[in-house]
């Protein structure tokens, strides 16, 4: 499943990604632009804006609450989702994540990280690097709240 998010759900966006989604967020795109990608790349369109929904030929979820935790739990609900791919894309620019070595990460992460992880991922779009820590154990806890828990 692949989503496209309007211009006010940024988190969303983020929180899809970090479930495992592939979720472009176009920032201040036009209407016409977000319509275009979603038909072009049969994205589901994630919207607030009631106006957006009127466009032919687009498939979309008019997103209801303004809560992330509700606007996640209203997607998870209408496509029966998982977070069985839970942090494998990048959070910032969506691109899959690629595993990669300890040794190559040396030097670009805090000392303490580099000595305490043993498993990291790099985004091989923006470089930004991922490994298990506390922030990763915040987001799981978050996910258990959301009920959307998977194989992390």
């Amino acid at each position: 499943m692949k989503f496209i998010a309007d211009n006010m759900l940024g988190r969303l966006a983020t929180w899809l990604r970090l479930l495992g989604y592939d979720t472009a967020y176009p920032n201040d795109a036009s209407d016409a632009h977000l319509a275009r990608v979603a038909r072009a790349e049969n994205r589901v369109l994630l919207t607030r804006d009631v106006e957006l929904t009127r466009r032919r030929g687009l498939r979309f979820i008019l997103i209801e609450s303004e809560q992330v935790e509700d606007q996640v739990r209203q997607v998870f609900r209408a496509f029966d989702l998982t977070a069985r791919e839970a942090f494998s894309r990048c959070a910032a620019c969506n691109r899959a994540l690629t595993d990669v070595s300890k040794e190559s990460v040396r030097g670009d992460v805090p000392p303490y990280v580099y000595h305490t992880q043993e498993r990291f991922r790099r985004c091989p779009h923006c470089a930004r690097i991922y490994w298990r820590g506390t922030h990763w154990a915040r987001i799981v806890g978050q996910m258990q709240d959301l009920q959307v828990t998977g194989d992390t």
